[in-house]
């Protein structure tokens, strides 16, 4: 018989066999389309130095760091701005008065089924606004909205005898909020707000579509001004590394954040002195000796 725990069987030898014999197929599979797609690289000629000498002009580097320094400051903007939008409707969400919880439960629905590149087009076209302001406009409405259920559903998984207690000591809703289930909620909030910034940071590349001159815009302007045969490929593989590196950066900064969390001695454990006997209330009998 296998062991067990709460939630799966352990499995016996047939089982490790098996998984072991689906890992190596898998890592196969993987290692064969790796191949293929190289294979299809060196054969149109992706690696020559005719296709890859224009990104030692200058003029072409300044056009990429161009390009990623727009795309990180609509980022910071949109970011930023999301958090505060998303904190604003959750807050609304979780009022008592209905009127608001229905209003923000109304633009919060909205705006997450509204697609995020038809807001963007709207804001640019109907209202006439310039290209930076319409991608952060956009991106704030749709991430801002996703945010908000982000922030709502973790303050609600918070165990409800917190927020009875935190009442129960004379606590207003303001103070259980701010010091009682926000700062329980982060922990479990922190590994979805980090993914959907993540989502926020790849959309930033529809800003092209609107001509706004971010990363992806500077990569389409330079593979469009090149005279060899599918031009788009060496630019893709030298903008794709970048954008998957600053993703993982913003992972990384979230699991460090996760670290310096739990290292805090405002969220660890902390020591209870074992009780002792105390003085009694008055006119409560008083306890016999014991030899």
């Amino acid at each position: 018989m296998t062991d067990s725990t709460a939630l799966y069987d352990i499995p016996g030898p047939r089982g490790r066999r098996r998984h072991r014999i689906y890992g190596i197929v898998s890592t196969l599979a993987i290692l064969a389309l790796l191949g293929w797609i190289l294979y299809l690289l060196f054969d149109t000629g992706q690696f020559t130095a005719e296709k890859w000498t224009p990104f030692e002009y200058k003029g072409i580097q300044e056009l990429l760091l161009q390009g990623l320094g727009n795309t990180l400051k609509a980022f910071a903007y949109a970011a930023v701005l999301s958090l505060l939008l998303g904190g604003l409707l959750a807050t609304g969400r979780l009022s008592e008065h209905k009127p608001v919880r229905w209003l923000s439960t109304l633009l919060v629905e909205f705006f997450r089924a509204m697609p995020v590149l038809v807001m963007i087009f709207f804001i640019f076209v109907a209202l006439k606004v310039q290209p930076l302001p319409a991608l952060v406009a956009g991106l704030t409405l749709y991430n801002g909205s996703v945010l908000a259920e982000v922030f709502r559903t973790g303050v609600n998984s918070v165990d409800r005898g917190q927020r009875e207690a935190a009442y129960a000591l004379g606590m207003r809703k303001t103070q259980v909020m701010s010091y009682v289930l926000v700062p329980q909620a982060v922990r479990a909030m922190l590994p979805a707000i980090i993914s959907q910034l993540v989502v926020a940071l790849k959309d930033t590349s529809l800003g092209y579509l609107i001509t706004y001159e971010e990363f992806l815009h500077a990569g389409k302007l330079i593979a469009s001004n090149l005279d060899y045969d599918l031009p788009f490929i060496p630019v893709v593989m030298v903008i794709s590394p970048i954008y998957i590196g600053m993703c993982m950066l913003l992972s990384w900064f979230a699991n460090w954040v996760a670290k310096r969390q739990r290292r805090n001695p405002k969220t660890e454990a902390v020591d209870v002195a074992p009780a002792e006997p105390g003085t009694l209330l008055p006119g409560a009998p008083t306890a016999p000796d014991r030899p």
